[in-house]
């Protein structure tokens, strides 16, 4: 009988484990045991005699992997496997294995809700109704934030994978006009492509959708601001590291920029007097959700379909 081990639940939504919508178990014969969080320090103690981890977030380095004998499948209840040391476990032995694509929809749907609360001022709008001011006029309508078209903008899109392509698709139903951008400092463009700086001199709105890596971090500076038009806006629903969020603050507060949208910051969750987050109170032009751009119901509930079915094939072929 196999063990198997979850180890951060509570990183998913509840909903997705209510009976009604509960995801199935894996087929094989095993024991099912599962915690609601699991630290670093724990992961040794609770999953020594595991076979196979399920986990979201947890961090699971060489040292942690060296420890646990019995380990031979991490299934990965995320796209990402950032978290994991993937070149110890290949080492090892230990098969990892992810739902890439699993959120596409959803990203791509919240980056381009965020496009439409840039553009139309929501955030504004919404905060004069806290305080009445609606009421108080006189008019039918006032005009006190700016309202832009979506459609006939030039959508500049960092990172053309499975969100970016998804993203671009919405954008041209929308009327946009998608660009994709070449990596920074590439000598030479892939067709399809336009070079790096072009895209930031030209775009109306830039939405990021590449990886953090060392190459990527901090891709968003204020070297790179500097080039943007002034009535730009930037939607980041990709990972907060590719931005320099001070350097973002900055173009915000003295308006070199119109306006930005993230779903991501470089530490989550931020702490209480984080810049970003204390501006976000009174600057009507940065909109932050708390990383909930992949929650939607339906692709919440086909990750953990989709961890599953990665569990009964590792068994399966490997004839457990």
């Amino acid at each position: 009988m196999l063990e198997i081990i979850f180890l951060d639940k509570r990183a998913l939504p509840e909903t997705i484990f209510l009976k009604k919508n509960s995801f199935r178990r894996p087929q094989c014969r095993h024991e099912w045991i599962e915690y609601s969080y699991t630290a670093p320090d724990q992961v040794i103690a609770r999953a020594k005699n595991s076979d196979i981890i399920i986990t979201n977030k947890t961090v699971l380095s060489r040292e942690t992997l060296l420890a646990l004998p019995c380990l031979k499948l991490i299934a990965v209840a995320a796209t990402g496997t950032n978290t994991i040391d993937t070149e110890a476990a290949a080492e090892l032995g230990i098969a990892v294995k992810n739902v890439p694509n699993c959120f596409t929809q959803a990203v791509s749907e919240h980056a381009i809700a965020m496009i439409f609360a840039l553009k139309h001022s929501l955030i504004a709008w919404y905060r004069d109704q806290l305080s009445d001011r609606w009421a108080r006029e006189l008019r039918f309508s006032y005009f006190d934030h700016p309202v832009k078209d979506i459609a006939g903008s030039t959508l500049g899109i960092i990172g053309a994978g499975a969100v970016g392509r998804e993203v671009a698709r919405l954008a041209t139903a929308l009327g946009m006009k998608p660009v994709f951008a070449e990596r920074k400092g590439a000598a030479t463009c892939r067709q399809g492509y336009l070079p790096f700086e072009q895209v930031l001199q030209t775009a109306d709105i830039i939405s990021l959708h590449c990886p953090l890596s060392d190459e990527s971090r901090a891709l968003i500076n204020a070297q790179t601001l500097a080039l943007c038009k002034p009535t730009a806006v930037i939607v980041n629903t990709a990972a907060g590291g590719l931005i320099d969020e001070a350097a973002l603050l900055s173009a915000l507060q003295q308006r070199t920029i119109a306006g930005a949208a993230l779903d991501c910051l470089t530490q989550e969750p931020p702490l209480r007097d984080h810049s970003l987050m204390t501006a976000a109170k009174t600057l009507p032009n940065l909109l932050i959700t708390p990383h909930i751009g992949w929650t939607s119901a339906s692709a919440l509930q086909i990750l953990m379909e989709k961890t599953i079915e990665n569990i009964d094939e590792f068994v399966q072929q490997k004839g457990y």
